[in-house]
């Protein structure tokens, strides 16, 4: 049973079939094949359910808060704001890049469209200042997985619906490892770079009054991120709230800013609109799998299959990130995250480990394969605003180094769990 679904589902996926309607028609045949009930008709059940669920409300509001900022120039004038701070830095701008995804991160909950706003901004200067090409797009891509990691993230906001974790706490977990992981990522390119001084090209000049001119472009960022977070934890509003107050906190920095038009609107709530359903459709097929799965006995098979295999609990946990690292390179992070949760959750919390931790941890896991071949999207997402004539080779290059930074950031997850319990239990 679980070899037809394997083979099955990597037989769609390679046919190029779109991701959800693999996952659909694969959950339709496993009902043919091992179901006596006809497990289709729960489909019209599950649309509706995954389709009024309060907490996925906050989806569009998050995917619409990034757009706004995209598109109202206020993520550009981050970067240049950013550079002025940290181009003194060995790397120059490829600093801004990484400290640019963590502050975009902190309103768009999406690694993709972090990785596409700060490249299409990065990516001309280039030529200008001389950098290493291949690690500067390494930089772009990797500094883009930190959407799903630092709140608010829409990935958290499923694995919150999908494992009944508390969203909240889930926020303020991935702040920690989500800082952390940019530090190192910074710290990796400043030592690549004061050994190779030559991949930093040159220097970013700037003084200290350019530096304090450009702080105001660095507050509406801020002003959303304690806008959306610190709602939530000071109790005046649920997360879907938050959402919907980020969403109104960007368009009055926008009006603030003179660059919010009824043109920018329409594109922006065009490209929400596609991206939302995207990922509900997405959403939908998973359930319905993940529904499949149970009903035909083969999440309960996969839970004995690892009980019987007799590792210990840190071994399990070892096991699992390997399978999602290898399984990564071959599926979307989005759909592997939908199908693969419901399941490997339950055995991890039997095992005593605490939900809020591992889900910082699958986060984790999911950007590692946001930059892993040959399906890492943030990949893609760098290669498709490149104005030169490069290959995917060059992007995959970069970004390897960086994938061997996020390894060892998931081993300090695993050895030190108090790097995303802190907070939470803090706050508790």
């Amino acid at each position: 049973m679980l070899t037809t679904a394997l083979v099955t589902l990597i037989a769609l996926i390679l046919l190029s079939l779109p991701v959800a309607a693999a996952m659909g028609v694969l959950g339709v045949i496993l009902a043919e094949l091992y179901s006596p009930m006809p497990l289709i008709r729960t489909l019209g059940d599950i649309v509706w359910s995954t389709s009024t669920n309060n907490l996925l409300v906050a989806i569009p509001m998050f995917v619409l808060l990034g757009e706004i900022l995209l598109r109202t120039g206020i993520s550009s004038r981050m970067y240049m704001s950013l550079s002025h701070w940290l181009g003194w830095l060995p790397g120059g701008l490829m600093h801004s890049n990484i400290g640019t995804s963590a502050m975009f991160a902190a309103t768009s909950g999406s690694s993709v469209a972090t990785a596409a706003t700060v490249g299409t901004v990065a990516l001309p200067e280039v030529p200008t200042y001389g950098y290493n090409e291949r690690l500067f797009l390494g930089t772009l891509a990797a500094g883009g997985t930190l959407g799903i990691l630092i709140p608010p993230s829409i990935n958290m906001i499923i694995y919150a619906v999908m494992t009944n974790t508390s969203l909240p706490s889930l926020y303020i977990a991935g702040i920690l490892p989500g800082l952390l992981l940019a530090g190192l990522f910074m710290l990796f390119i400043a030592l690549a770079c004061f050994l190779h001084p030559k991949w930093g090209g040159k220097r970013v000049s700037t003084n200290w009054g350019e530096r304090l001119t450009s702080v105001p472009h660095l507050l509406p960022p801020a002003a959303i991120f304690g806008v959306v977070v610190g709602s939530i934890y000071a109790g005046f509003a649920t997360p879907t709230e938050a959402a919907a107050l980020g969403v109104i906190a960007a368009l009055l920095l926008a009006t603030a800013f003179r660059a919010l038009s009824l043109s920018v609107l329409l594109s922006a709530f065009e490209a929400t609109m596609r991206t939302t359903a995207m990922i509900m459709l997405i959403v939908i097929a998973a359930y319905f799998l993940n529904l499949i799965f149970s009903s035909i006995g083969l999440a309960g098979a996969m839970e004995d299959f690892v009980s019987t295999l007799g590792l210990g609990p840190y071994q399990t946990i070892l096991a699992i990130a390997a399978f999602y690292i290898v399984l990564g390179c071959f599926m979307e992070t989005l759909s592997m995250m939908i199908a693969t949760v419901p399941i490997v959750t339950p055995i991890v919390v039997a095992l005593g480990f605490d939900p809020v931790w591992f889900g910082v941890l699958v986060m984790l896991l999911l950007e590692t394969a946001l930059v892993t071949p040959p399906i890492g999207l943030n990949l893609f997402v760098v290669q498709s605003i490149r104005r030169t004539s490069g290959t995917m080779n060059d992007v995959m290059v970069g970004t390897l180094p960086f994938v061997g930074v996020l390894v060892v950031m998931i081993g300090l997850v695993i050895a030190f769990p108090s790097i995303a319990t802190w907070l939470p239990g803090l706050l508790r």
